[in-house]
């Protein structure tokens, strides 16, 4: 989206704002379907959960990674008019409830709905053959996250070498595993994630059916990087590899998953800010805008992030800090921008902010989330 049309919402709807970009959505997701025809796309709704980008999703025909009641429901908005059988089918073949710790009411809740949800302990397998029987299963498997922003390895996966006696395990308790999932970690620059975690798998399905249990999908998680900058491999090449091994290890009847969610909506956000107070701290041009990490810019506490601010008016730039508008010292977007000579009343705006944003955007300090519009919806 060009600055011109940013700068004219600002004006138009006051800031902060947070814009959504539909178009961008949908040639993302082209995008992420031309390099993986066999994968099913599954969006990973806690990247942006708000509706709108849901809907748009549903009607280009996508699936959807859940990971609570609540996302649950916003997916489940699109379906509730359709046929029970067309339904029950769409949440079956459509929707991966893919936290593998689940409450116990949460499993009450879904078992109704039938649908295929993530586990890798003991203890949660007794669970779910107690309260959600009806429920489809997946192994998640630990697998490498070296490389990545954001490692989730140390807090979901069982060990591949236990992987088949947790296949066990759970027919044992009546329930029926569907095949194997994994996570390489968010915004995963590194290809040989994918490659090993691939490897693993093949692995552990060869060993379950030496074993009887012949596993019928392989889930390969989400993880694929938005081109942030350019240090962020081509998403060509990465496909490219990942289509090699998955064509030579896993067979045609296989089916394939994925759980893309930064790569579909972080190109499609964009935010803009007006400055609301400017200092000298410490030598340093400082600005002080009406958005900060408590708000779009959370991405900067829980996502590594870091997001450049562009000034909307030309000139000479020197290195500036700019700060969030609550009392926090936290709130700090960063502290070392490139940005002319601006005045309080002047924007500022970031672009590839989609993701892990808006969705963890707060009231702290009395101060509202950003307002947010959707454009070519």
């Amino acid at each position: 989206m060009n600055a011109k049309t940013l700068l004219s919402l600002a004006k138009k709807h006051g800031t902060p704002l947070f814009v959504v970009d539909h178009a961008e959505l949908r040639k993302n997701y082209a995008l992420f379907r031309k390099h993986f025809p066999r994968v099913q796309i599954y969006y990973a709704v806690k990247v942006n959960s708000d509706p709108a980008i849901v809907k748009t999703f549903y009607e280009l025909g996508g699936s959807f990674d859940v990971a609570s009641m609540q996302e649950f429901h916003t997916v489940y908005e699109n379906i509730k008019g359709l046929p029970a059988k067309a339904r029950q089918d769409f949440i079956w073949d459509k929707i991966i409830y893919a936290n593998p710790i689940k409450p116990v009411e949460t499993l009450e809740e879904l078992d109704r709905y039938k649908p295929l949800v993530t586990y890798d302990n003991h203890e949660e397998v007794k669970k779910i053959a107690r309260h959600a029987p009806h429920a489809g299963l997946a192994l998640r498997l630990r697998v490498p996250n070296t490389g990545s922003m954001v490692e989730l390895s140390s807090k979901f996966g069982a060990l591949p070498g236990e992987a088949v006696d947790l296949i066990t395990f759970a027919h044992e308790q009546g329930l029926v595993v569907e095949g194997l999932s994994f996570h390489v970690g968010s915004q995963c620059t590194n290809p040989q994630n994918f490659i090993q975690a691939i490897h693993l798998c093949a692995s552990v399905f060869a060993e379950a059916k030496s074993r009887g249990f012949n596993l019928k999908l392989l889930d390969i998680g989400g993880g694929f990087p938005a081109a942030y900058d350019a240090t962020v491999p081509k998403f060509s090449a990465l496909a490219k590899k990942i289509n090699h091994e998955l064509d030579r290890l896993f067979p045609p009847e296989i089916e394939i998953l994925a759980e893309p969610g930064r790569f579909l909506v972080a190109s499609a956000g964009n935010a803009v800010s007006k400055i609301i107070g400017k200092a000298i701290r410490n030598e340093k041009m400082s600005y002080y805008v009406d958005d900060g990490v408590y708000h779009t810019y959370s991405g900067v506490i829980f996502d590594h992030c870091t997001y450049h601010l562009n000034s909307f008016k030309k000139g000479p730039t020197q290195i500036c800090a700019v700060f969030g508008p609550t009392c926090d010292a936290l709130d700090t977007i960063s502290l070392a921008e490139q940005l002319p000579e601006l005045e309080i009343g002047d924007y500022l705006y970031s672009e590839n902010i989609g993701a892990y944003s808006a969705a963890s955007s707060t009231h702290f300090n009395g101060f509202p989330p950003a307002k947010v519009i959707h454009v070519n919806a």
